[in-house]
């Protein structure tokens, strides 16, 4: 596999009056593969939001570099095409819903591309379909559920096809089942269609699933580790104001008591099973 994100001694400071007033993210290095599920967890205030908007060139880094797909977010006539590339979700799904009919709204986006009309209808066909939203085509958006909305705006960011998704606290304003709607279509996408995703959350539980978890404190990274591995290792999520989910906790308690469980247990059904 190849690296579709790469980021280099990258540093990201706010300023005031024309001067450096807050640091928020400070000399980080890493890489994200093609394919790969990738959850950024941390504390409010931890750089998450920050670190997402430079990955698709929102934001450019006060310091060092950030390679999208080896296109340097820095340079001007690389921007629209890494833009194309990497897709954004954000908490609210009205803030990206602008056209009065569901499938008016995938388009939009095709339009501002210059997209020819017969390749935009059926894109906008294709992406209704992989979110689950075709046969409220002729919907007003308003009408949708809170999950159906967010859904819509993931419709809108893949009719683009982009290489990347990332997710910025996309389930934050949903209620469970809304939750549960968006993370289906987002786990699809990235396992059947190959779709990169960087999924930022306070929800430890959406992180269960990712191929790597990256820990964010104080504009560092500060762990980067498969779940299982976080979850059963030494780090002190409490300390970086973190839960570890229900599962793990429930699993450290078993083992506790002596039960024998596998350190890569970390589905429901599996651990049913094994203590079947």
């Amino acid at each position: 596999m190849s690296n579709i994100l790469e980021l280099k001694n990258v540093s990201f400071d706010y300023f005031l009056n024309g001067e450096a007033s807050l640091r928020a993210l400070d000399d980080i290095s890493l890489t994200i593969e093609k394919g790969e599920y990738i959850a950024l967890i941390g504390s409010n205030g931890s750089g998450k939001s920050t670190l997402a908007r430079l990955l698709n060139a929102i934001l450019l880094p006060t310091a060092g570099e950030v390679w999208v797909d080896g296109l340097l977010t820095s340079r001007d006539e690389h921007r629209w095409e890494i833009r194309r590339r990497v897709g954004m979700v954000f908490q609210n799904p009205d803030n990206q819903i602008v056209a009065t009919t569901v499938e008016e709204d995938v388009a939009f986006g095709l339009e501002n591309l210059g997209i020819p009309s017969s390749l935009i209808k059926r894109r906008v066909s294709e992406a209704l379909e992989r979110v689950g939203l075709s046969s409220f085509r002729n919907h007003a958006p308003y009408l949708l559920s809170g999950g159906q909305k967010q859904r819509l705006a993931i419709a809108g960011i893949i009719a683009m096809r982009p290489h990347c998704l990332v997710l910025d606290e996309p389930t934050a304003m949903l209620d469970p089942r809304g939750r549960r709607e968006v993370l289906d279509t987002v786990k699809k996408m990235n396992r059947r269609e190959g779709i990169t995703v960087v999924h930022i959350t306070h929800f430890m539980e959406e992180t269960l699933e990712a191929d790597r978890i990256f820990v964010m404190d104080r504009g560092k990274i500060v762990q980067s580790a498969k779940p299982e591995e976080l979850f059963n290792g030494e780090t002190d999520l409490n300390q970086l104001g973190l839960e570890i989910p229900v599962l793990p906790r429930l699993i450290r308690m078993l083992r506790s008591e002596g039960l024998d469980i596998p350190a890569n247990i970390l589905n429901l059904n599996d651990l049913v099973n094994i203590l079947c």
